[in-house]
């Protein structure tokens, strides 16, 4: 048997420092280049130095795990305990992310006979599983499933950023409530350019107990001032309710919305509750969210200050008595 210590010593080398970066992208630290490579190169020489039988006393759990908080301490530094302990946390995690899918994807490729053929039982009536793994195929996977992982975390993080912009939307007409998951878009400035008043887009699907069918249809065409042309005054009890508003979108031309005045518009963000009087819902054809997240955009001029109210909990009052 060939082995080529060179090439083991490029793959490790490789694969550690994909593991320190991924860690440091985990918990947004700065990493220097430097500490990168000196901290990868500790981790691939350890791999080679396995080839020396005067060596074998070093694989051991103590000496496996002070390498590691080696390696973390070339990367990354002290810094305090806390960080320290958190950095080693989010490196074993990746660890054991890499290695758990690249098993777990060996073994989705195997068929039932060559997994059969790698389990027999042992004299004390055990079993016992043989794996082996090629080297390219480890290789290849480890840097797949890096690569998944951080998406998937990315992914994760974005939803939760996000769920902070997120509250409860209740519009209220004429008596008639309408309540939806709002997002709120900083970056809105839609607004009526004669009363400056702001706009909040909301899905027309939201809508389609007062809204007549044909006009959901019209609505996802983008055609909106065609059908106040056609409306009769008996098609709509909101009539009078109804704006257009000229919008500029993205690729596109200038275009108008259809907008309703509402009585008011009640937004639950955290422990924050807005209520505004002096707004427009922008009624969207199509659903502004792909994954059904939210299905309303609030305008940030709706969650002002002298529009907010916190709602706290007190503590309750312990009663006293005072004896004369």
């Amino acid at each position: 048997m060939v082995v080529y210590i060179d090439l083991i010593f490029i793959t490790n080398l490789l694969i550690d420092g994909a593991l320190l970066w991924l860690t440091a992208w985990m918990r947004k630290q700065r990493l220097r280049w430097w500490r990168l490579a000196v901290a990868a190169m500790v981790g691939a020489l350890y791999v080679v130095m396995m080839f020396l039988p005067e060596l074998s006393f070093m694989y051991t759990f103590i000496i496996k795990f002070a390498l590691s908080l080696l390696m973390l301490w070339i990367a990354f530094g002290f810094g305090s305990l806390q960080n320290y302990i958190r950095n080693m946390g989010a490196f074993y995690i990746i660890n054991f992310a890499a290695a758990g899918g690249i098993i777990g994807i060996h073994y989705l490729l195997q068929n039932t006979g060559e997994i059969f053929n790698g389990i027999w039982f042992t004299a004390s009536g055990g079993l016992s599983f043989e794996l082996k793994i090629g080297f390219w195929f480890t290789f290849i996977m480890c840097f797949a499933v890096l690569l998944w992982f951080k998406f998937v975390y990315s992914t994760r993080r974005k939803l939760e950023n996000r769920q902070e912009y997120m509250g409860e939307v209740i519009v209220t007409i004429g008596g008639y409530n309408v309540s939806c998951t709002g997002l709120l878009d900083t970056g809105n400035q839609l607004a009526d350019p004669l009363t400056r008043t702001p706009v909040m887009v909301m899905e027309a699907a939201l809508w389609k107990e007062k809204l007549l069918a044909s006009w959901l249809e019209r609505l996802s065409g983008g055609e909106p001032d065609k059908l106040l042309l056609e409306m009769n005054d008996a098609d709509f009890e909101w009539r009078d309710r109804l704006r257009l508003v000229p919008y500029r979108g993205v690729n596109r031309g200038s275009a108008f919305m259809l907008a309703i005045k509402p009585d008011a518009v009640e937004i639950r963000i955290g422990n924050q509750t807005s209520r505004a009087v002096k707004v427009l819902i922008g009624l969207d054809g199509g659903d502004l969210s792909g994954d059904r997240s939210y299905q309303a955009i609030i305008h940030p001029d709706l969650v002002q200050e002298e529009n907010s109210v916190k709602t706290e909990t007190k503590p309750p009052v312990t009663p006293t008595s005072i004896g004369l």
